[in-house]
């Protein structure tokens, strides 16, 4: 690994970003890492939209999954013939 004069490289990166991400006071500036309240503060139109959209995922992910189970049973009945 090609470090310069001064040691830096990428373990010197990674110290970098161990140190900063690893200080307590960096992480409370930076927020929760959660999503729960996430739209907080934000205006009701915006909140409404966000759960609506937060719903819409949900249900294409679970219609995928549907998909992919009816393909599944298809296939293995076809197999079964």
């Amino acid at each position: 690994m090609l470090r310069d004069d001064r040691g830096a490289g990428a373990g010197g990166f990674r110290r970098w970003l161990r140190k900063t991400f690893n200080d307590w006071w960096f992480r409370s500036m930076i927020g929760p890492a959660q999503t729960t309240n996430a739209v907080h503060g934000a205006d009701q139109q915006a909140r409404e939209q966000w759960k609506r959209d937060l719903a819409k995922r949900k249900r294409f992910t679970r219609e995928q999954r549907e998909q992919r189970e009816r393909t599944r049973l298809a296939r293995e009945a076809e197999h079964d013939l």
